[in-house]
């Protein structure tokens, strides 16, 4: 029995060593924190935080922060938020407006440090080292609050996009610093260390943007997407960079970043496999870095005396101060708006893990005292509450916005949040059309993507309705990961393309897309037999597809449009899905067309991605194939007779286009339109080619 009761006090001693135990405590945190602190709508990081002020060793002493298990995780959350936050990017809007990142990340750098210098040295005293350095971690940030950006759906602002580029310029220029501070320490400061650490760079630079994603095409086009190998390499690739970069003399953070952009084109935002990233992400590495963060707080240096806490709020706001004048700074130069100025400020404001790295360092060497460094522990819990709390209001505000954009009118009402219907030939063959629609899909739509099997009506019906759902259970499964519902709709008909008219207006589906109608050369027999005649009596978009190879493997969309396209009543949505899948792919799109339908593109809110070329040739409509290069996804907007912008030349150049690019993925789209005739009668200058 004493045996049994010293065991039982072994295991419960403070701190707690049992790592069963220590591990139920986090969970236990990251489970009820959240759920407490919704009710009284504060954001879950600052419960996060402030738990680990409590069980931390400062705290109650339940857990030590130099546990193995608890370091390794916050290591692991701090990089899965710098890769998250490069895997979440838009590359295509960070590359427009780099120069925006630029003159960010040189306002983030520059203000805090051209104000906390002097603060630091004339107004609390210190020598010009010291002050240099501690001027320096008012620079550097750490995205405590971008999980907040992430759930709400505004990563893709272009403020935040700013941000995250200026945040690594920053960043990366301080842990430089703090790379020459230590060196400098150590008597290593000379030429041989900056040739060493632009080896290190270059050589990283090298794998990481042009080997990397080699391998990883190879790898995802052999690997079965709905497995867990695909989910284990992303995670190899980025700690694998991290540990690459810190042999550079670099804080893993910035390998981790890297690998996010060197897979940023290969993850569609709305895959499977995205959802997995951010599903373990959110659930348990992140959160046990927030609470480790908290861990590190140490509130009883508050009472040490008044010279601590003098130190730790004139610190704080020197922080706060010099990011806010950044961010502020921004806003005018760029002619953002005032909520986009508190994204900025709130995503910037926060110090973590590179601001303790550079005050220990700093420490350690004898360049600062025990005020800073207990100073420093203050100032990170209270910026992290008060970047957390701007972050989640401007957020909010933006989301908010954005829902709010008036939608195109409908006589629906709440029955037209969009669907999409996919008829389905072959079940075995289908896979690529589901990842299409998957990719196309409104998420702010409730409505599952329809899966629809016509089933000739004979004595067989019943049965091959049966094989058609079973055959179908494996997209159900990928989708369901992807956490987009999809439902399976089995009908009967004597006539395929009768069953699939039938269905999309007894569904009131939006999309219908179908399968490419067979080998090069059948398109014109086919045509006639089934896709006419679904086009001729269906009203809604329709996109005909062949996809030659996995669309993560695209680098570029081509879309050619007649003159016209723009006055077709469907216009609007194949605009915003070509901007959409663009985005999801992250990749540019050219468009080949009539300058008067460019010019309404270019006036959309998020065409910044197009580029555009003027394209009139209508009499021989592939003379503009030249332009198509390997990997094209291209995208043929067509029309039917007696639509507004058909033209004759429109009608076998489907066949014309497989037979010029067989091996290229290919979409033809028949928008929703206006008959020709009731068009002129609200318009009588518009010409007919």
């Amino acid at each position: 029995m004493e045996s049994f009761l010293s065991e039982i006090e072994h295991v419960f001693a403070l701190p707690f060593s049992n790592p069963v135990l220590i591990f139920a405590i986090l969970l236990s945190i990251v489970l009820i924190v959240p759920i407490m602190l919704k009710r009284i709508n504060v954001p879950s990081i600052i419960g996060l935080i402030i738990a680990g002020v409590i069980i931390g060793p400062h705290g109650l002493s339940w857990i030590d922060n130099t546990h193995g298990g608890v370091a390794m995780f916050s290591t692991i959350g701090l990089l899965y938020i710098m890769f998250i936050v490069g895997l979440e990017l838009d590359l295509s809007e960070f590359v427009q407006h780099k120069n925006r990142s630029l003159a960010f990340g040189f306002f983030t750098f520059a203000i805090p440090l051209v104000v906390g210098y002097p603060v630091c040295h004339y107004l609390l005293g210190y020598d010009a080292n010291a002050s240099f350095l501690t001027a320096s971690m008012f620079s550097t940030h750490t995205l405590v609050a971008y999980p907040i950006v992430s759930r709400m759906g505004v990563v893709r602002n272009q403020a935040v996009a700013i941000t995250v580029g200026g945040t690594i310029l920053t960043d990366t220029a301080v842990l430089i610093i703090l790379a020459m501070v230590l060196s400098n320490t150590n008597g290593g400061l000379d030429a041989g260390f900056f040739i060493k650490l632009l080896l290190s760079l270059s050589l990283f630079s090298l794998i990481i943007f042009l080997i990397v994603p080699r391998i990883a095409k190879w790898f995802f086009k052999r690997a079965t997407p709905e497995k867990y190998s695909t989910f284990i390499f992303v995670l190899l690739v980025v700690f694998a960079a991290g540990f690459l970069v810190e042999l550079g003399g670099i804080e893993p953070i910035i390998g981790a970043f890297a690998a996010g952009l060197a897979l940023n084109r290969l993850i569609p935002h709305s895959s499977a496999l995205m959802n997995r990233i951010e599903f373990f992400g959110n659930a348990l590495f992140i959160p046990i870095f927030l609470i480790s963060v908290g861990m590190v707080v140490d509130i009883s240096v508050v009472m040490d005396g008044p010279r601590t806490l003098v130190v730790a709020l004139t610190l704080t706001l020197v922080a706060l101060l010099g990011k806010w004048l950044a961010a502020w700074v921004t806003q005018k130069t760029f002619h953002y708006s005032t909520t986009q100025r508190d994204l900025i400020f709130g995503l910037s404001s926060s110090h973590a893990a590179a601001t303790l790295a550079i005050i220990l360092v700093g420490y350690k060497a004898d360049l600062i005292d025990e005020y800073i460094l207990n100073g420093t522990i203050i100032l990170i819990l209270l910026t992290c509450i008060v970047a957390s709390v701007t972050t989640q209001k401007a957020a909010r505000k933006i989301a908010i916005s954005e829902e709010n954009e008036p939608l195109a009118p409908s006589s629906m009402g709440e029955f037209a949040q969009e669907k999409i219907l996919v008829p389905i030939a072959n079940p075995t063959n289908i896979g690529q059309h589901v990842e299409l629609a998957l990719l196309l899909k409104d998420k702010k739509s409730v409505n599952p993507v329809s899966l629809l099997g016509v089933v000739p009506n004979n004595q067989e019906a019943e049965k091959n309705i049966v094989s058609f759902r079973k055959q179908l259970q494996g997209l159900v499964s990928k989708a369901t990961a992807a956490e987009v519902n999809i439902d399976i709709i089995t009908t009967i008909d004597h006539n395929p393309a009768d069953g699939i008219v039938r269905t999309a207006r007894e569904t009131m589906s939006d999309i219908v897309i179908l399968g490419w109608p067979g080998k090069a050369g059948l398109w014109d027999k086919l045509l006639g037999e089934k896709v006419d005649l679904i086009i001729r009596s269906m009203d809604k978009n329709l996109f005909v597809c062949h996809v030659e190879q996995n669309l993560i493997l695209s680098k570029r969309i081509v879309v050619i449009s007649p003159p016209l396209a723009e006055k077709e009543d469907g216009f609007g949505l194949w605009v915003n899905k070509v901007v959409k899948l663009s985005s999801e792919l992250s990749i540019p799109v050219l468009h080949l067309g009539h300058p008067d339908t460019q010019a309404i593109i270019s006036g959309q809110k998020r065409s910044g991605n197009f580029t555009f070329h003027s394209f009139v040739d209508w009499a021989n409509p592939l003379s503009c194939g030249d332009m198509i290069k390997k990997d094209d996804l291209i995208i043929l907007v067509s029309a039917h007779i007696g639509y507004i912008s058909h033209t004759p030349i429109l009608e076998g150049l489907p066949t014309r286009l497989e037979s010029r690019f067989p091996h290229h993925s290919r979409i033809v789209v028949y928008p929703k339109q206006h008959l020709a005739d009731q068009l002129l009668e609200n318009d009588d200058h518009i010409f007919i080619p």
